[in-house]
């Protein structure tokens, strides 16, 4: 069990990638709070996973309901070690002015001022000592190859990953002296609800093979493979490992 007695908080996890990091820390012997905009999708995951998940409903975007997201971890848990910012959306893929002010208002809000009002709820108890003399812990950030290699279409979406990866990488060296550790992990596209916005038109076979040609592997991320990558980052293997940008695109930035 490779977080066996760690307590991780997932955002978006109420389905695609965040419901595959949820299953895969609790399979792996974390008790995990499931955090979702949509209450019923998180109860759902959380009613999967069993009685080491608690589901808790809240809009990333919204101090208030970040706040509550890490107090259920400490009243269900009696504490924090492990944060998983996935939480995410996107505008259609476009020409750039063709994006409202209210949706890109909308997608700098999930996108990046989450991980402010993240790092305002969540640090302090990361910040407390265990029972058993831990400190510190693991914060991970879900950016994306969109931010490192961005296409066409996805201006103002490209915009906030990069910025998730200036924010990761400053959040890890201001916090590596308390032993928090904050990297990034960046998914190339994946079969997700949000697959037909990235691609801006019908998720149709002959679609899906124009992007699949860019990606070296010949094929989506997955959440196992999402999960995977944030499982290592995660555990005390990757102890020394904090600032990085790790993408799990199949080849397509290299």
């Amino acid at each position: 069990m490779r977080l066996r007695d760690r307590v991780a908080l997932v955002t978006g996890a109420g389905g695609g990638f965040g419901e595959g990091i949820a299953r895969c820390f609790a399979e792996e012997g974390a008790r995990v709070v499931v955090a979702d905009r949509d209450t019923a999708a998180a109860e759902r995951v959380s009613g999967a996973i069993g009685t080491a998940a608690v589901a808790v409903g809240g809009d990333v975007a919204r101090g208030p309901d970040v706040a509550a997201m890490v107090a259920r971890a400490e009243a269900a848990f009696g504490g924090l070690d492990i944060v998983v910012n996935n939480a995410g959306t996107t505008h259609r893929n476009q020409p750039m002015l063709g994006v409202s002010e209210a949706e890109f208002d909308r997608v700098f809000d999930v996108n990046v001022k989450s991980l402010y009002w993240m790092a305002q709820a969540a640090i302090p108890l990361l910040r407390r000592p265990r029972p058993d003399g831990r400190r510190g812990g693991s914060i991970i950030n879900i950016g994306s190859t969109a931010g490192i290699r961005p296409r066409p279409g996805l201006v103002w979406y490209n915009g906030t990953k990069g910025a998730v990866h200036v924010i990761t990488q400053c959040m890890a060296s201001e916090l590596a002296p308390d032993n928090i550790r904050v990297n990034a992990v960046c998914p190339v596209m994946g079969a997700t609800g949000l697959l037909e916005q990235f691609m801006g038109v019908p998720d149709t076979p002959e679609n899906r093979s124009r992007f699949l040609g860019t990606i070296p592997l010949g094929r989506f991320s997955t959440p196992g493979d999402i999960a995977n990558a944030c499982l290592w980052l995660a555990e005390d293997a990757s102890s020394f490992i904090t600032g990085i940008l790790l993408p799990v695109d199949g080849g397509r930035c290299a």
